[in-house]
């Protein structure tokens, strides 16, 4: 295991090295905290490059095969969003920009653990430091045309009041409504555009992944599923304020938030939600809400944030705890397989990989996921990139107040997207 400490290079100018090196590869994962402070900690630092073995999207049960392919070994990857048609009755048949696979895994030649401290590398090549420390890229730019909307801020009101009539039918309690933004480039430094991303917006959860041709840029501030030994951990979001430029406005609007009844209802219907997802695989009497409507501030938005635990009962497989939670309330709303045939009804494209996980499991079955939100998804043989964007709707819902928070969610996107 060769280790290096980051009294020799800064940690920075560190993991920019490694992901040079790393783009040189099929396949690279790399998840950061970024120190920030958050119950149950962010992301372990971890870099995965290379792929010893490859898991990809195919006809029946992707988790149950996913199961199989485990078996004691690091997997990096991400679960799309339309698994959810291999665990319900649905489709999705909605415009797709950049053709990403339901799931996709891969096992690592090459794990680099990265703390304060240094960086530790478990690897069979005994040249990996010098391979990593002599890489460097001398054309750091993109160009990205600019996006273009999904949906039209008229469309996006019609469509939020056809939204509370279906609440207020009956059919639902809450629904996230999506929008994409997409467009062409015709320039990529990917891993330049990730560490430009990770600098404006610093999040617990951030990740840039790639699967030959497709990459995952994500500043995510929010846990889909943590596992450390028996105990699970799931931490949705729902409520949203953004910063302000002084500290006493900043302030008031976390105090709005805070005392928001509107986002407290979302959050508290979400936060049952979540509860009977993990009461599914838990011990009897093990599912708890250990904090609720917690506030919590990053670079461009307060957040709304709750968590709850469950443990796993003895006799479940780790892949089962995913699929029943999957795909996470926060991104659908309740009931979740309603609020799903809604999504695909008033939505005009697909998901994909958007609002599924992005993380890794460990060889003992441990695993880390985040919800791939506040991401941009790339395909380089096709040029294209999308992002996207939503917002719960609930009976309250001012539309005009919605189509905002979306764009305030979006903007350290937006202003990547100007940047470059």
């Amino acid at each position: 295991m060769n280790i290096i400490s980051f009294d020799q290079i800064s940690k920075t100018e560190f993991i920019q090295k490694a992901l040079i090196w790393a783009d040189q590869h099929s396949h690279f994962s790399l998840h950061l905290n970024n120190d920030t402070s958050y119950p149950y900690e962010g992301f372990e630092e971890l870099l995965a490059v290379g792929a010893k073995s490859v898991f990809k999207d195919k006809p029946g049960d992707n988790f149950d095969s996913l199961k199989k392919f485990q078996t004691n070994k690091w997997l990096f990857g991400y679960l799309g969003y339309d698994l959810k048609n291999e665990t319900e009755n649905l489709s999705s048949k909605n415009t797709d920009f950049t053709g990403f696979q339901n799931i996709a895994f891969f096992q690592p030649e090459h794990v680099i653990h990265i703390d304060q401290e240094g960086a530790s590398i478990e690897s069979e090549n005994p040249i990996i430091l010098d391979e990593i420390l002599s890489s460097t890229n001398s054309d750091l730019s993109s160009a990205f045309d600019h996006p273009n909307a999904s949906v039209g801020k008229q469309e996006y009101v019609e469509i939020v009041e056809k939204l509370r009539d279906h609440i207020i039918e009956g059919d639902c309690y809450e629904i996230n409504f999506c929008q994409e933004f997409h467009g062409k480039f015709s320039k990529l430094n990917p891993v330049a555009t990730f560490l430009e991303l990770n600098r404006l917006s610093p999040k617990p959860f951030a990740c840039i992944q790639k699967f030959d041709d497709h990459y995952i840029i994500s500043a995510s501030p929010e846990r889909f599923l943590k596992k450390n030994g028996q105990k699970v951990i799931s931490q949705p979001i729902k409520g949203t304020r953004p910063r302000a430029s002084t500290i006493e406005k900043d302030e008031a609007l976390k105090k709005e938030l805070r005392n928001s009844e509107k986002e407290i209802a979302e959050n508290m219907m979400i936060v049952d939600l979540v509860r009977n997802d993990l009461a599914r695989t838990a011990k009897t009497g093990s599912v708890k809400v250990e904090e609720i409507f917690g506030i919590y501030s990053f670079e461009q938005v307060h957040q709304m944030i709750s968590t709850i635990t469950a443990e796993v009962r003895d006799d479940t497989h780790f892949i089962d705890v995913i699929k029943n939670a999957f795909p996470m309330g926060s991104m659908t709303g309740a009931p979740k397989v309603k609020v799903m045939e809604l999504i695909e009804k008033y939505e005009n494209t697909k998901r994909g990989a958007f609002s599924g996980a992005s993380g890794y499991i460990k060889p003992n079955g441990d695993f880390d996921f985040n919800v791939l939100i506040r991401s941009l998804f790339l395909n380089k043989s096709t040029e294209t990139y999308s992002f996207q964007v939503g917002s719960a709707i609930t009976y309250d819902s001012d539309p005009l107040d919605e189509y905002e928070e979306c764009l305030v969610k979006a903007k350290a996107i937006f202003d990547l997207l100007k940047s470059k």
